[in-house]
């Protein structure tokens, strides 16, 4: 069992920025990559970015526009995620996940990844 932890939600206006963070203990087989999803209305889990913990090599989607940035401190076993020019669709509930990964790459899909924290809550106003 991987312990989870989000923080860091809360409510901001249009334009604004959040740094989001994701508790989690060391770094095992099972817990490579951590990934961060944004929860959807239809219960999906729609992914924003995965990093590899032992290189701290980070990866994205193709599909978003480079307002998400992952980052890391192993020290503290916590993985960000820096979200900016927020708009009013990006709320949601955002979680991490972690994954076994495989040899240096961190999967996209969140079927791939195996404990999850309980979320933390976005709210974007326009």
């Amino acid at each position: 069992q991987v312990q989870m932890e989000e923080s860091g939600g809360g409510s901001v206006q249009a334009g604004g920025s959040l740094r989001l963070s994701c508790a989690t203990s060391e770094i095992t087989d099972r817990s490579a990559c951590i990934g961060w999803f944004r929860q959807t209305p239809a219960n999906e889990r729609e992914g924003l970015a995965r990093i590899y913990r032992a290189d701290g090599i980070p990866f994205y989607y193709d599909s978003l526009n480079g307002r998400f940035t992952i980052s890391q401190n192993n020290a503290k076993n916590t993985a960000y995620l820096q979200i900016n020019s927020l708009q009013p669709e990006d709320t949601g509930t955002y979680r991490c996940g972690t994954s076994p990964g495989g040899r240096g790459y961190c999967p996209q899909s969140a079927r791939s990844y195996d404990f999850w924290g309980p979320g933390t809550q976005v709210t974007v106003s326009s």
